[in-house]
């Protein structure tokens, strides 16, 4: 994995918008990159982990196509938070998309 994936996973991670976006001004194609990549955990997800419900918003509305991706456990963006107990941002997820409400009754029944 390159420097650029590395700096953004940090980025996730911490929940630091002012980095996710100095690292798309350095390549517009970031986000477009790795939602090319399979089964990867993607820094929806990792911010998903983290708890980063403002990083979690801003990925959304960059690449929502993240939202539906899975990484290599099988879960998605969406799984991760609900792990966590975070219901007020599985509801700012669902506002965001349509396509998310169908996939959530298939999501939570992976969850039991």
């Amino acid at each position: 994995m390159d420097e650029r994936y590395e700096r953004l996973r940090r980025a996730s991670q911490a929940g630091n918008i002012d980095a996710l976006y100095a690292l798309i001004r350095e390549d517009a194609y970031l986000l477009e990159g790795i939602d090319q990549i399979p089964f990867f955990d993607t820094p929806l997800h990792i911010a998903a982990a983290a708890g980063h419900t403002d990083f979690i918003m801003e990925i959304m509305n960059l690449k929502l196509s993240l939202a539906l991706k899975l990484n290599n456990d099988g879960f998605s963006p969406i799984h991760l938070v609900l792990q966590n107990g975070q219901e007020e941002t599985v509801l700012d997820l669902l506002g965001m998309k349509k396509d998310l409400v169908l996939n959530l009754k298939k999501i939570l029944k992976g969850l039991k």
